[in-house]
């Protein structure tokens, strides 16, 4: 190799795990920071992009963040000043770089929205010499507002390249059987702990706005598939019924709601019930506070008796295993 001629690192593959994202403080300015990037993606507000901006920088972004805040307050992690959700995926993937990693296979992890940067990783992998990159996307169920936006900035990120890396990217794994039977353990490790039979279990996911599944969006099928799976892989015999969650704005979305779910469920005589977040890959400020307790205050308050949260499989053993295979696929 000539003397001016610049170092050339080559040979290897990356993989990048990818979750939606998180503030980097509870902070007001830096969670307006982190909606108003998460907010104005396309794929997720799909309305007149003229318009929504008005409305987003004038009354969102103004009243919204300290709302947030306070959520995010509620469940971070003070020792390690860091949300669930980031500390669940940074330890994913030093736990998949353990179980896979070596020389030529380095794992790394990124944020849609926030910190660590897709495009930053991507530079990063590419700087270390990975001549091919495994993109992850951390969402069982395909939706266009989630993997389709996750899929956009890995393509944003490699079209400013000079030499880009090979691409695979892994695709939605909704009724993978080791996906299903991690959710499935973990329903009958949760009912080992307790000491009341449930009289039901709720699935509960992200909603998206009813039009985009009138569109052709796929997520609503997606997983009412892996309620109905999970619930043929647990010997429990407790019915599981799938609702949606977290919806935003005044229109339509996937039903039936999990908050007025949880306000209807006593009243109905089901009094005893657990719920479960599969569409989650870590626990974070939607199942934690939306869901474990706000969604407990609701169905107390209505009238219910007992009611559990089943965490997320987040960074255990099961869910390293489910995603070395899933990414031993594409290497």
């Amino acid at each position: 190799m000539k003397k001016d001629h610049p170092e050339i690192r080559f040979g290897k593959t990356g993989v990048l795990i990818i979750n939606l994202g998180t503030p980097n403080s509870t902070s007001w300015l830096d969670i307006r920071k982190y909606l108003k990037e998460f907010l104005s993606d396309r794929r997720v507000i799909e309305v007149n992009p003229f318009l929504w901006q008005i409305i987003l920088n004038l009354f969102i972004l103004t009243f919204r963040p300290s709302k947030t805040a306070k959520a995010y307050k509620k469940i971070w992690m003070k020792d390690k000043n860091m949300s669930p959700l980031r500390y669940y995926t940074e330890m994913q993937s030093i736990k998949l770089d353990k179980k896979i990693g070596n020389e030529k296979l380095l794992v790394d992890y990124a944020m849609r929205y926030g910190q660590p940067s897709i495009r930053s990783k991507i530079a990063d992998l590419k700087d270390k010499g990975c001549e091919n990159l495994v993109i992850l996307p951390l969402y069982p169920q395909y939706a266009a507002a989630t993997t389709a936006t996750v899929c956009d900035e890995v393509y944003r990120s490699l079209s400013n390249m000079r030499w880009q890396p090979s691409l695979q990217i892994i695709p939605h794994y909704e009724s993978d059987p080791l996906y299903i039977k991690a959710i499935s353990n973990s329903i009958e490790y949760k009912l080992k702990q307790i000491n009341w039979k449930p009289d039901l279990i709720i699935a509960s996911y992200h909603g998206i706005p009813k039009k985009y599944f009138e569109k052709g969006d796929p997520y609503h099928c997606y997983c009412h598939k892996t309620t109905r799976l999970i619930n043929e892989n647990t010997s429990s015999n407790i019915p599981i019924m799938t609702t949606f969650q977290s919806r935003f704005g005044p229109q339509e979305w996937l039903q039936p709601y999990t908050d007025k779910t949880l306000e209807k469920l006593p009243k109905e005589g089901k009094k005893n019930i657990l719920v479960i977040c599969p569409g989650f890959a870590s626990d974070c400020v939607e199942t934690l506070e939306e869901i474990s307790m706000e969604g407990k205050t609701t169905f107390i308050e209505e009238g219910g008796e007992n009611f559990d949260f089943i965490p997320c499989l987040n960074d255990s053993e099961e869910h390293i295993d489910l995603f070395s295979h899933l990414v031993k696929r594409y290497v």
